[in-house]
């Protein structure tokens, strides 16, 4: 997944955040006033500094925003927030950048499965490569950059190397030099984030073609850049290092001393290591008498020598933290200073509040921001624009043609073979119910996310005969509250049970029809495969 450097407190209600080059018009059909923002334009590297093509100094303060790498193939969240909105939130809090991780799979896609046509009328009918478009689009009119971050090959599970069985590296180089043609005059687009996390066989300029990471890196970026040598090629650690240590996935560039990544167009390497703390994976270096003071020397050696040392710059391109212990929250602030006085770009993991062991830079319900997050990071963000949060929208006035299904984005661990996914639990076999009219109803429920503050689930509701309404209840004895729900409206009898009825277009159920809804739920803890009690009228 990806993690980043953090953000200063956002200022609670304040004015609307103002958008790049006049107004632009945001789903709903308001607009947005426009003022300046932080696009960068071209970008290249001097040493360890990320230049403008005027030669200012810039540093990359990224947040990234999951979801494209998924199965539901479009960032998470669009279920009960606009894009628009999400996008001037994260400006709003001090970021200039977006990172968008993606999968191979997804770009082939010809739709998404998360979106909440309602709240994001624009995406209703576009292809994958249509919404990533659109996300361009309204994160320049929102003062944003964009790195395009290849996550995964699939959409299933982080893979170690940069190909599998499946996607050979010959299609990761072709769609990688694809996008560079589709965003060639794009400066919005400033970087690739060529391959996330390369851990387990993957090495540093060991020789072996099929495992040589540093070569891999030298190979696509080669070509990318024949295509648009323009762009900044960025380039992440191994877990295990030529010295012999090991590290996070991803993490690990001390082999770059000896073997730095050399392309055909200079000035274009940006290094990205990502970095967690103890709560994400217990490493040796948590334990040491002087922590956190420590961490300095760990940083040091691992990728920091590099920007300190004049090589090339630094993007700490994943870091987070739900910050609720005592080493989390040295270990951020320690980051925090690390990356301010050396002046390295970052960007944070995540935006999205579904990544399973970091959280996010808002609440559950996708709006609220977590301000204990954002004031430890201030130091990194800067005054920002005072943007106002998003309100979400639970109720879909009309008929989304897909189910909002999240997964979450696990964290990389440093010792695993393989890294951990989150997967749906089986559907149920479904359960009917009959009313007192002899109209019958069939649903099923299924897990599609979970956390530990909560999950999603969907629910399908079909008619053999038709019916003018319906209601679903199932146990849970662990929920709180319900976040938001479309095609629906629920209830919670607490320490008991949620009972859902069909809403606005999902409330008839015609003869044959299958109706596909959903819910957030706020729970210490999901049901797995609860027995359904099935109502029709």
């Amino acid at each position: 997944m990806g993690r980043v450097s953090v953000r200063r407190v956002i200022a609670s209600a304040a004015a609307l955040l103002l958008l790049v080059g006049g107004t632009v018009a945001t789903d709903q059909g308001s607009s947005a006033s426009a003022a300046t923002g932080s696009i960068s334009g071209w970008l290249h590297t001097s040493k360890s500094t990320i230049r403008t093509a005027s030669n200012a100094a810039y540093e990359i303060k990224a947040a990234a925003w999951f979801g494209m790498e998924t199965s539901n193939c479009a960032p998470h969240g669009l279920w009960s927030i606009n894009l628009n909105d999400g996008l001037r939130q994260i400006k709003g809090m001090g970021f200039n950048t977006i990172r968008l991780p993606f999968s191979n799979e997804c770009l082939a896609s010809k739709s998404t499965n998360s979106i909440n046509y309602a709240l994001n009328p624009t995406l209703q009918g576009k292809s994958v490569l249509q919404v990533m478009d659109i996300v361009v689009a309204q994160a320049k009119a929102s003062g944003l950059n964009v790195i395009l971050d290849r996550h995964r090959p699939d959409s299933g599970a982080q893979s170690e190397l940069w190909y599998t069985g499946q996607y050979s590296e010959a299609r990761w180089i072709s769609d990688w030099k694809a996008l560079a043609k589709r965003y060639k005059n794009e400066p919005t687009v400033i970087g690739f984030d060529l391959h996330n996390e390369p851990h387990g066989s993957a090495c540093w300029g060991c020789g072996d073609p099929k495992t040589d990471w540093q070569a891999a890196a030298t190979r696509a970026g080669n070509a990318v850049l024949a295509v648009n040598p323009k762009l900044l090629m960025i380039v992440e650690g191994v877990e295990k290092q030529p010295n012999g240590n090991s590290t996070w996935w991803g993490g690990g560039l001390s082999g770059v001393a000896a073997k730095p990544v050399k392309l055909t167009v200079a000035n274009r390497v940006v290094y990205s290591p990502h970095d967690y703390p103890a709560s994400v994976f217990q490493q040796s270096w948590f334990t040491a008498a002087n922590y956190p003071q420590s961490l300095t020397r760990v940083w040091d050696a691992n990728w920091g020598y590099i920007a300190k040392s004049g090589t090339a710059p630094i993007l700490l391109g994943e870091f987070g933290t739900k910050l609720e212990t005592a080493s989390d929250k040295q270990w951020l602030s320690t980051l925090v200073s690390y990356l301010d006085s050396n002046n390295m770009s970052f960007a944070y993991w995540s935006f999205n509040p579904n990544s399973g062991d970091t959280g996010g830079l808002v609440k559950d319900d996708w709006v609220t921001p977590q301000a204990a997050k954002l004031a430890v990071l201030k130091p990194l963000l800067g005054g920002g624009t005072a943007a106002p949060a998003p309100v979400a929208t639970p109720k879909p006035t009309s008929t989304p043609k897909a189910t909002p299904k999240p997964t979450t984005t696990p964290k990389p661990t440093s010792k695993p073979t393989s890294k951990p996914t989150s997967k749906p639990t089986a559907a149920p076999a479904p359960s009917a119910g009959t009313g007192a009219t002899g109209k019958k109803v069939a649903a099923s429920w299924n897990l599609q996310s979970s956390w530990g503050a909560g999950y999603v689930a969907e629910v399908k509701v079909s008619s053999s005969t038709g019916a003018s309404g319906w209601s679903v209840t199932w146990p849970d004895t662990k929920a709180t509250s319900i976040v938001s729900s479309w095609g629906m409206n629920c209830t919670i009898k607490p320490k008991t049970s949620i009972t859902c009825s069909g809403d606005g277009w999902a409330k008839t159920v015609a003869k044959g029809q299958t109706n596909q809804v959903g819910l957030q739920v706020a729970a210490t803890a999901a049901p797995k495969a609860p027995r359904l009690t099935v109502k029709a009228s």
